[in-house]
């Protein structure tokens, strides 16, 4: 109570001017599509950030969450491309679309459960990777195909509604990536184009307020990279980037079990979307995560998403940059 009398006599300029008052950070939660490898099984490697003031996170969180509930995958990790894949045994199943949620599962599992047992006995060499496709995927089987396309694309339109969050990429065209000319490997100029354009977002974000704003990089913890990245954020910070110093960015890469963050899940459907647009040119997706890439103050263009590859690209995304 007496602390409160204090309080009351203070001069109210001590609360509206304080930095503290005014004090605000950026997560940027970061994840990969495709393999950075370059005899991987992908054409393109894609890292990309999506940034969030720290104040919205819980509304966020709690509205995919709301989609989650719809669907009945509450704490299941959202996988784009395992949740996209046609599920053959569904096809099996008479009448599936037509079943309940329970029977549907009942029904998928008794039939996957019978074939790993048919693979098993023959010494079939497909078994270990049919049961890592059927648990990678046990989490929607009670799902028809159209409800799972229906899932990622209202998670992409919730994306694209936050207005206060903003998408970075750098899609990298693994056929044109000279590692000698980068003097990066593949990830490390996906990192750090990701940096660069997070740190310059941050600097025109702190112009416009009334004090410095602050970003923190959230990764998925994939553990071959975790070191490399860290290593690679100590430099940036000792040196800067190519373009940028990082005066805005704290710490190293926070990295975290993509299973248990949902935001990191978050960044794996807008990762795959421009992949996928990319390679096969399914664009119902990339339309709807596009519109939240960082956008220029002077001319509008889309300057948080990059296709990096060969001069004359028709992509929308060159397009737009050109």
């Amino acid at each position: 109570m007496r602390l409160v009398g204090v309080a009351k006599r203070l001069p109210e300029r001590w609360f509206t001017a304080s930095p503290v008052a005014f004090f605000c950070m950026l997560l940027c939660y970061i994840d990969e599509s495709g393999t950075p490898e370059p005899t991987g099984n992908t054409s393109h490697y894609v890292l990309a950030g999506l940034a969030i003031p720290i104040s919205e996170w819980k509304r966020c969180d709690s509205e995919i969450d709301k989609i989650k509930k719809k669907f009945h995958i509450v704490g299941e990790e959202i996988h784009t491309a395992w949740i996209l894949r046609k599920y053959l045994e569904q096809s099996k199943i008479p009448n599936f679309d037509s079943l309940d949620y329970s029977v549907r599962r009942y029904e998928v599992e008794r039939y996957r459960k019978t074939e790993l047992l048919r693979l098993q006995k023959t010494g079939d060499k497909g078994y270990k990777q049919m049961k890592k496709n059927y648990d990678k995927t046990s989490a929607y089987i009670h799902l028809s195909y159209d409800e799972r396309v229906n899932l990622i694309k209202e998670i992409a339109e919730k994306i694209a509604s936050w207005s206060n969050a903003r998408l970075f990429a750098e899609c990298i065209d693994k056929l044109y990536f000279d590692p000698l000319r980068s003097k990066l490997t593949i990830d490390e100029q996906g990192l750090e184009q990701i940096v660069s354009r997070f740190q310059t977002y941050l600097t025109i974000y702190t112009a416009s307020s009334c004090s410095k704003q602050y970003g923190l990089l959230i990764h998925d913890n994939n553990q071959t990279v975790a070191k490399k990245h860290t290593n690679l954020m100590k430099k940036f910070h000792r040196d800067g980037t190519f373009w940028v110093n990082l005066d805005n960015i704290i710490e190293t890469p926070l990295f975290v079990n993509s299973e248990l963050t949902c935001m990191i899940q978050l960044v794996d459907v807008c990762s795959y979307a421009l992949r996928r647009y990319l390679e096969t040119q399914e664009d119902d997706l990339f339309d709807i995560i596009y519109t939240r890439g960082d956008r220029s103050t002077r001319n509008g263009k889309c300057v948080g998403i990059r296709h990096f590859t060969e001069p004359g690209c028709k992509c929308k995304i060159c397009t737009n940059h050109s």
